[in-house]
């Protein structure tokens, strides 16, 4: 077993692993039991009671159960940014056999344990089988990066980019049979016209009550291809039609509706006039809860716009930079190697739909010469001997992270606790 296969435990795991999620996610229900066995007097042997024994005639009422006080659902969602598998990063993903990126992932591995649902971007197609992988200009990633994205703990992956037709429809369908064998979702691509209708739907089940999250996903366009098999194989952005999608899942019964735009300029962190029109367009329709943006490889803003659903706001990333690739200063701006980490905290109260009540954040940058380590840079500050970038390269990577956000995120400096629930049911689309 080589070392990737133990990077989440004091224990050795399984070759494929399962995740770590769900175990976490009970943690709370599990310490809650027993500080309240403890409160209540309660032992494992209890010793005779030195009170007086009811008599037997004594045939007291029994006191009516209290109907218990429904509580409020809370659960986190995160998100991060591209993941783009160059020709450089398979490299140092490649084995004897194959590939495998568990290594270049594991150093964010605590925040996608915690998190309650988990969303990536997975920005390539797969290469169809019999084909070779290849990295830019035209990506036909290794199956494996999926696999290893699924092990982490990753619920489903949003996947309309500009680079979603790069090899043709059997690479597009290749990256969704790798997340369905994942067992993971997807949404922004189709392999048939009934999948590009229907959104992703995640089930999480809390407190008695399910709450359902219904994403959406498009690209501003395809680096010149068409969409391989007519324009319903890779979604585009059309905000009406985004609006639309919305309005159908929330009258089946979506209560939360979460839409990734992939759009912005490369290298950019000032979002474009058509991120801004398309976010505001979609927070005036009161349909969607959380934007989530992607492809400028940079961090852009983090805001709140008003609107939204009951005119309560609608957060928007409107882009999270780079989560895995090769970029950097050499091949294009310093800011490529600085990404983000959006966590969004979700209530439902009693009675009330589920809402976005907070957005958070925290930075991640890749260690290139470490063999594209994938790090949490508040633990790399904290632990400069474990990778190739000094102390002073973190503080600036993270500074680029600050500035770009802006001040209406708060950032996190270490992963929220998870809720406690059992792992979100990834419902397949048709």
């Amino acid at each position: 077993m080589n070392s990737a296969r133990a990077r989440r435990s004091l224990v050795s795991l399984p070759a494929h692993r399962p995740s770590l999620r769900p175990a976490l996610r009970l943690l709370p229900l599990v310490l809650a039991a027993a500080l309240a066995a403890g409160s209540a007097g309660c032992t494992l042997n209890p010793g005779p009671s030195s009170a007086a024994e009811p008599s037997a005639s004594a045939s007291p009422s029994p006191s009516p159960i209290p109907s218990p006080t429904p509580r409020d659902v809370r659960f986190t969602l995160l998100a991060a940014g591209d993941v783009l598998p160059h020709g450089p990063v398979n490299e140092s993903a490649r084995t004897g056999d194959g590939f495998e990126y568990s290594p270049l992932l594991a150093g964010i591995d605590p925040w996608v344990a915690a998190a309650d649902l988990a969303l990536c971007h997975l920005e390539v197609p797969v290469a169809p089988p019999g084909v070779t992988p290849s990295g830019y200009p035209v990506f036909r990633a290794p199956h494996e990066v999926v696999r290893d994205l699924g092990e982490q703990g990753w619920d489903g992956c949003s996947t309309a980019s500009n680079h979603a037709a790069d090899a043709g429809f059997d690479g597009l369908k290749a990256a969704l049979d790798a997340l369905d064998a994942a067992g993971m979702g997807h949404v922004g691509t189709a392999r048939d016209r009934e999948e590009s209708l229907a959104p992703q739907l995640y089930e999480l089940t809390r407190e008695g009550r399910t709450v359902t999250v219904a994403h959406l996903a498009a690209t501003y366009g395809l680096n010149g291809f068409e969409p391989p098999e007519g324009e319903w194989s890779v979604d585009l952005i059309d905000t009406d039609r985004i609006v639309r999608q919305a309005k159908e899942a929330r009258a089946a019964g979506a209560d939360l509706v979460v839409v990734s735009l992939h759009d912005g300029y490369e290298y950019v962190t000032e979002p474009t006039p058509h991120q801004r029109e398309a976010t505001e367009a979609l927070a005036r329709s009161r349909q969607v809860d959380l934007v989530i943006g992607h492809h400028a490889h940079v961090p852009q803003p983090i805001t709140r716009l008003e609107g939204g659903p009951g005119r309560k706001g609608m957060w928007v990333a409107y882009g999270l930079g780079n989560l895995l690739s090769n970029q950097g200063p050499d091949c294009c701006v310093l800011a490529t190697t600085a990404g983000l980490m959006m966590v969004a905290d979700v209530v439902q109260r009693p009675g009330k739909p589920a809402r976005v009540t907070d957005v958070r954040w925290a930075a991640t940058t890749v260690d290139l010469a470490a063999g594209h380590r994938l790090r949490g840079t508040r633990e790399a500050i904290a632990h400069p001997e474990q990778g190739t970038l000094s102390a002073g390269d973190l503080e600036q990577r993270l500074a680029i992270a600050q500035d770009a956000v802006g001040d209406a995120a708060d950032e996190l400096r270490e992963p929220p606790l998870p809720s406690g629930g059992p792992a979100p049911r990834v419902v397949p689309r048709p």
